[in-house]
């Protein structure tokens, strides 16, 4: 059963959940939201498990056609939600009703929203996960991004659908999206291959997102950062944040859909409370590095831990 149709697909609407974990092995990605922490907290508004499957709205959002009475939250980038053409609340608990349409516009502030709706998407998983990754065409909707015209089945809420009223996260709890993000990073693992000046650029900055910016990686345009010993190495694994240079001195960041190995050489990696911020950058944003401490690192994901334990009321 169909309980969302979709009207228009929007530029870039995916279905995720929290990812595919365990396949790097054999080539495949964990993929899953871009944005964690705002993918989480739209879960966590209509009373899902965090890792219920929603939709990552990427620069324009879908036009929706409720079927079925549910609760849903709209989180992350500004894209003009609406109810029946109506403003309505994001980081909020919304009620709908059959026939309701929920409807975006373009991006005004970041560049991915998130939309949950009580109870998750209920579409088969594929190898354990709903996430789509668009270059496997696996998970989601037969491994691609919606089109007009698919139904959205939707699992059973966990939770009384009024007791979803008042549920929010109060603005002051909110994340702002700039059009210039700082990124800390932890140097390595071959930060040895690069010039001290290499270095000292890459945390000058400031580095502009380029076209060439998707789930898979963004590519960034700056002051050169030039290689000691040349850019390519006996390929290995790429983390997630992992910062390649080509031989163009120019880095790029791999994301959630990254391919698994690599043989550019890895100046420094992003670290994980710091992904989100860089994937609500949109072409044409500026993004600074900061070099961090392993230990700094760690208590930045304690701090985030935190905040997102304290922001639905």
């Amino acid at each position: 059963m169909s309980d969302l149709v979709v009207v228009e697909p929007g530029l870039l609407t995916t279905v995720q959940d929290l990812g595919r974990p365990g396949y790097q092995r054999v080539g495949i990605p964990p993929s899953g939201p871009l944005d964690r922490a705002a993918f989480v907290l739209a879960n966590r508004l209509v009373g899902n498990p965090e890792g219920a499957a929603g939709l990552e709205l990427t620069l324009r959002g879908p036009r929706l056609e409720v079927r079925r009475a549910c609760g849903i939250a709209v989180t992350g980038g500004d894209m003009g939600f609406a109810v029946n053409g109506e403003a309505a609340p994001t980081w909020t608990a919304v009620r709908l009703r059959p026939g309701d349409i929920v409807s975006f516009r373009m991006v005004t502030a970041g560049c991915r929203a998130y939309l949950a709706v009580a109870g998750g998407l209920d579409l088969p998983p594929a190898l354990g996960s709903r996430a789509t990754y668009l270059r496997g065409r696996l998970g989601g909707v037969d491994g691609r991004a919606l089109q007009k015209g698919d139904g959205l089945p939707v699992g059973r809420p966990p939770i009384d659908p009024d007791r979803l009223d008042g549920r929010t996260v109060p603005p002051a709890r909110r994340p702002a999206y700039p059009s210039e993000v700082e990124c800390r990073v932890i140097l390595g693992p071959q930060d040895d291959r690069f010039t001290p000046e290499g270095l000292t650029a890459l945390l000058a900055g400031p580095y502009e997102v380029t076209p060439q910016a998707d789930r898979m990686g963004y590519r960034l345009r700056g002051p050169l950062i030039a290689h000691a010993r040349g850019h390519d190495i006996i390929s290995d694994g790429i983390p997630l944040g992992g910062i390649q240079v080509p031989g163009d001195g120019q880095p790029i960041v791999l994301l959630v859909d990254r391919q698994t190995t690599g043989g550019y050489t890895k100046i420094a990696t992003v670290i994980s409370v710091d992904i989100g911020r860089l994937g609500q950058a949109r072409p044409g944003h500026r993004v600074r590095f900061r070099g961090v401490t392993l230990a700094e690192a760690h208590a930045a994901l304690r701090e985030a831990a935190a905040w997102l334990a304290e922001a639905v009321v």
